[in-house]
């Protein structure tokens, strides 16, 4: 069984904001006393690494041919053999350190075929079970206490490779009619998992997002949400901060400002009690798979 908590943050839509929920979680659950590694499968723009004030060291690297292994090659055939050769650092070139208190792997440009590349391997289970096999063997020994992916805004097999990985999905969701569609279509994509797979991926958190409570409307696709996912709803929405994003502008989450605007206040004090919450449920839905296998009905389970 893992020892790590493990979840990703996904929904089949972009501009959700997942990848400054995967940031900001990482940091709250850091500011907890957790040691945390985000994993960038987003695409090759690296806008999680972005968020760390990273891309630079990440871009020159590229640029001088001093990116691998990175990690699309941990999907390859030749990995166990690349790992082998290479010993500790094989891992160790992967992950950068950065100023918040989380660790980070970062996106590469390799992504941009892995889609292709995976969908060329016949078996099912080879297919989608690459990244599982990565972080059991080579980043569970690591020690960390939580992995958290972020996922392409897209159901493919990278996304698949993911889910399948951390068996856990957190949701960011704007308040509107077409992203409660995209919870609900959501939730359907992890039963036709659990259908075709036979592994069940949990729908740990549904994250409401950018939430400006001073319209009604919001407010009323709040109480949706909750109704909707009474089990999953985080306990405390995000407001949308302009903070936030001009934060993410500079290479830094709002927990690095050192004078927080309100809203940007109020979204950090959020981000921490969802993680604290994040943390329990991941250790619960953990604790009830001593194989590391089937998930449980807790939240809303598939």
């Amino acid at each position: 069984m893992p020892r790590s908590i493990r979840a990703c943050t996904f929904l089949d839509k972009g501009g959700t904001g997942k990848t400054t929920t995967a940031a900001h979680l990482g940091v709250a659950l850091a500011e907890q006393g957790k040691d945390v590694l985000l994993i960038d499968l987003a695409g090759k723009q690296g806008d999680l690494v972005k968020h760390f004030g990273c891309w630079e060291t990440v871009e020159r690297q590229i640029a001088d041919d001093n990116d691998w292994p990175n990690i699309s090659t941990v999907f390859q055939d030749q990995w166990a053999a690349i790992a082998e050769k290479l010993g500790d650092a094989a891992v160790e070139d992967l992950v950068l350190q950065t100023d918040e208190g989380v660790d980070l792997i970062p996106a590469h440009p390799g992504l941009d075929s892995l889609d292709a590349e995976l969908g060329n391997i016949d078996d099912a289970h080879d297919r989608y079970s690459r990244l599982d096999s990565f972080l059991d063997e080579y980043i569970e020994p690591l020690g960390y206490d939580a992995i958290l992916i972020d996922l392409p805004g897209l159901t493919n097999n990278v996304s698949y490779n993911g889910l399948w990985a951390v068996r856990n999905v957190i949701a960011p969701v704007e308040m509107g009619p077409f992203e409660s569609e995209q919870a609900e279509a959501l939730r359907a994509d992890l039963d036709k998992i659990a259908a075709n797979f036979d592994v069940d991926v949990n729908l740990a958190m549904v994250l409401p997002n950018k939430v400006d409570t001073r319209t009604t409307l919001a407010e009323e696709y709040l109480e949706a949400f909750r109704e909707a996912y009474p089990d999953a709803v985080a306990p405390a929405h995000v407001p949308v901060s302009q903070d936030i994003r001009n934060a993410a502008e500079q290479g830094r989450t709002a927990f690095a400002l050192e004078e927080p605007s309100t809203t940007a206040a109020r979204a950090r004090e959020a981000f921490l009690e969802n993680a604290e919450v994040l943390a329990e449920r991941l250790a619960d839905a953990r604790a009830v798979r001593p194989d590391g296998g089937d998930s449980t009905d807790r939240g809303e389970s598939a």
